[in-house]
């Protein structure tokens, strides 16, 4: 697990910025909180801003990631303030919750900024209770919180935008479709209302205090998790992530909470783990959470042992709250998903393709780096897709090792296609008529697999590739191996039945 956290591809180094720019942008937010006299629990509040702010906003253009940023306050304060009020009202807070929860998955429908103010507006109802937030308290934290998104959008977009130097990817975003319970994002709302109720009732009955941890385990649960399959993983995750955090914490943040400047370390390195294994290892990423979460409740001067058993505790029954939901509660099954992120994936393939033969023809405008970074994060995706289908406990052998060869084989894919950008980027490569053709039985492959009508010849499934004319050229040997990939692909989307194969 660890092997695979630091030797995960990396391209153009975006998980290292991302992660070092959210240390950067939520350390100068809490410092400024410091530097105009802000309390402890408002520099808290303003840091978890500025981190949600960093994390969530995934908009494709640099305009819409400073829009929504500028939308959350919207959002949050209001949701703060109730928080707050309704502190001690439990009945008023526990409905409150709840129809934060549903809008909060409801609002996917809207694609990235719908995901990323639902999660801004649970997580500071979130923060109200974590932090104990009372009415007297809401204009400091209306003002870290405002100060802290400024901080971090100023590092954003001024000091370190390295998006803009980027073309925008494609959006990446679950299947929606439909109308009313047929709607995606319909069924998960419904779903997630009933797992965080579950979560609630059961987390007051281990704690009248913190029971909020099991509403928020049951609701991360629920993020950027779509089928039954996924949901049921990323909850064993996010248990055994919080288990391994709990445990690190006994031996870090329990004798060291009491020295600021090592507390704020320690909290420093837990904001670059989380951003920097988001994307390849839920459970590391939640280990960094734990930690940090125990971090800052030393520094509020309530950590100790029975605080860490109780988060578990509560981690457990939220997410089997969760779980519970997906599977009985208008369930969606693993592969109906899947066959979109896989096609998702190889359309990444063939675009990549078509842009590095028009970087090779002399195109200065292709940009085939910007499609490696689409494929990767696609590639995420059929990864949490399939990850049920793969786990060692699985009892269906087959169907484990279709999938298992389904993600070879695009990994596969995804080497070939770095290498073959790579080279693309090379101003000194050249295009010839083979280069052409070779790019062109890749698309074709893509087509074939895809069941896309094209004009002309198509690639078939089975069909062996073309012969390679000798020469030195490791692009037509990253051509060669990418097509070679795709026409073994055939046979294990064609049994699993996930992407239809033009025969």
């Amino acid at each position: 697990m660890l092997k695979r956290v630091f030797v995960a591809p990396d391209p153009g180094r975006m998980r290292l910025r991302f992660a070092s720019r959210a240390v950067l942008g939520i350390g100068l937010a809490v410092a400024l909180c410091g530097a105009v006299g802000f309390s402890l629990v408002a520099a808290i509040t303003g840091g978890l801003a500025a981190l949600l702010a960093l994390f969530t906003v995934t908009d494709v253009t640099v305009r819409g990631q400073a829009l929504t940023t500028v939308l959350m306050p919207v959002v949050g304060l209001p949701v703060l303030a109730l928080g707050a009020v309704l502190h001690d009202e439990p009945l008023a807070l526990d409905a409150v919750f709840l129809a934060v929860v549903g809008a909060g998955v409801y609002a996917r429908r809207w694609g990235p900024r719908g995901h990323s103010l639902g999660v801004f507006a649970f997580m500071t109802l979130f923060v109200a209770q974590f932090l104990h937030a009372v009415p007297s308290q809401l204009p400091e934290l209306y003002g870290a919180m405002l100060l802290s998104l400024a901080a971090s959008s100023a590092v954003r977009f001024v000091l370190w935008c390295y998006e803009r130097r980027m073309p925008a990817p494609a959006v990446v975003a679950a299947p929606t479709g439909g109308n009313g319970l047929a709607r995606m994002t319909t069924r998960q709302a419904v779903q997630a209302v009933v797992g965080a109720g579950l979560a609630l009732a059961a987390g007051q009955v281990l704690s009248e205090q913190r029971w909020y941890w099991a509403v928020g385990a049951a609701w991360w649960v629920f993020v950027n998790t779509t089928s039954r399959g996924e949901t049921v993983v990323r909850g064993f995750r996010r248990f055994l992530g919080t288990v391994l955090g709990v445990v690190l914490g006994l031996a870090v943040a329990v004798p060291l909470h009491h020295e600021p400047v090592v507390a704020a370390v320690v909290i420093a390195v837990c904001v670059f783990g989380i951003f920097y294994t988001a994307a390849v290892s839920y459970t590391w990423m939640m280990l960094a959470v734990t930690v940090m979460a125990s971090m800052l409740y030393g520094l509020l001067g309530v950590l100790d042992t029975g605080l860490l058993a109780l988060r578990v505790s509560e981690t457990a029954v939220g997410a089997l709250g969760a779980v519970l939901a997906v599977l009985l509660v208008l369930p969606v099954t693993t592969h109906s998903v899947t066959d979109a992120w896989v096609e998702r994936a190889l359309w990444s393939v063939h675009a990549c393709t078509a842009d590095a033969a028009a970087r090779l023809a002399g195109s200065a405008a292709a940009d085939p780096g910007a499609r490696v970074a689409e494929l990767e994060q696609n590639l995420g995706r059929v990864r949490l897709s399939l990850a049920p289908l793969v786990h060692p406990l699985t009892p269906m052998k087959a169907r484990k090792g279709r999938a298992r060869r389904v993600l070879a084989l695009l990994d596969d894919c995804a080497r070939e296609v770095r290498g073959l950008a790579a080279v693309a980027a090379d101003p000194e490569a050249s295009h010839d008529a083979r280069l052409a053709a070779a790019c062109r039985r890749v698309e074709a492959a893509v087509e074939a697999l895809t069941d896309t009508p094209v004009a002309g010849r198509r690639s078939r499934p089975g069909e062996t590739p073309a012969a390679q004319p000798a020469g030195p050229e490791p692009v037509l040997a990253h051509l060669s191996a990418l097509e070679r990939s795709l026409l073994e692909l055939a046979v294990p989307l064609r049994r699993s039945h996930r992407v239809p194969v033009g025969a």
